[in-house]
């Protein structure tokens, strides 16, 4: 959800409406293709949801299936965005995008990510009828995103919906079905929009040129690095705190160090304002905070 804008519009590049060619060599297209479908974050969660299944007990099958399902619901999501998207991207030559550059087409793009969330419905429902509907509930409030809410002030709420809903993704779909507590989904949910936060970051002052007004983009640089910190910072907390009893030496030490990283957030890089290291620090605090729920023992549902 790269959101990236410069104000004054120009014309698509030569490159960006190129003809078939050099540019659209089938390796590389791949790997184009692979680069327009955000990577990092969808891989990220991917991997961490996965865990999450793994330790909850769902099996090797069942576990393959929620990678699969969680995979193929974040490459939608990143394909659609760059799609939606073309035309701004275009226009602020955001060179950094292969929709941009012309080496993938936009058709291509726009196959993969129908193909990509045609695939994730099944994959979901294969969990289970209430697993799946949370899944794609979670799926759907992200494509509600990138089709126009990331421009309201209601920005974080998809996030907070989407993360909020990941856990209810692995527990629905074990013996019982059972709703995942409090803490899991109030930390998922504050840790979603730590992450919005954290990814429009960067792109403010463009975004604001270009119409964008999510929350974000109207609190301001300043205010927006300060919430995403207290945010991220407070779903480690739910989950160390959360839980019946007073922690121990881990939950203390895990808290400690995920208030680093909330920290790190927090402080302005004059140098790089648009720096994507407040998102890498918030990667790297969702994947604590998973380790803390691991060892912390305490039952997902």
């Amino acid at each position: 959800m790269n959101e990236t804008l410069r104000p004054s519009p120009v014309s698509p590049s030569p490159q960006a409406t190129a003809a078939p060619g050099r540019r659209h060599r089938p390796g590389r297209a791949v790997l184009a293709l692979l680069l327009s479908s955000h990577p990092a974050p969808a891989l990220a969660v991917s991997a961490l949801i996965t865990v999450v299944a793994v330790a909850a007990g769902r099996g090797t099958p069942g576990s393959c299936l929620v990678a699969l399902a969680v995979l193929t619901g974040q490459l939608s999501v990143g394909w659609s965005n760059d799609c939606i998207d073309i035309a701004r991207d275009r226009a602020a030559e955001r060179r950094d995008k292969p929709l941009v550059a012309g080496t993938v087409r936009v058709r291509t793009v726009a196959v993969a990510a129908c193909s990509a969330l045609a695939l994730c419905v099944p994959l979901s429902l294969a969990n289970g009828p209430a697993a799946g509907a949370a899944h794609l509930a979670g799926v759907a409030a992200a494509w509600s995103y990138n089709l126009g809410v990331k421009r309201t002030p209601l920005s974080w709420l998809p996030y907070a919906l989407a993360f909020g809903l990941l856990p209810a993704f692995v527990t629905l779909a074990l013996p019982g079905r059972p709703w995942p507590t409090t803490t899991l989904v109030a930390a998922g949910a504050l840790l979603g929009v730590g992450a919005h936060f954290t990814n429009v970051l960067p792109d403010i002052e463009a975004d604001l040129a270009a119409g964008v007004r999510g929350l974000p983009q109207r609190l301001g640089r300043r205010r927006t690095r300060t919430v995403a910190a207290l945010t991220l910072l407070a779903a480690s907390a739910v989950l160390v705190l959360g839980p019946p009893g007073p922690p121990d030496a881990t939950g203390w030490t895990g808290l400690a160090v995920t208030g680093a990283l909330a920290v790190a957030v927090c402080l302005p890089l004059r140098s790089a304002s648009d720096s994507r290291l407040p998102f890498l620090a918030t990667l790297a605090l969702a994947g604590t905070d998973i380790v803390l729920l691991l060892l912390s023992g305490v039952s997902l549902g």
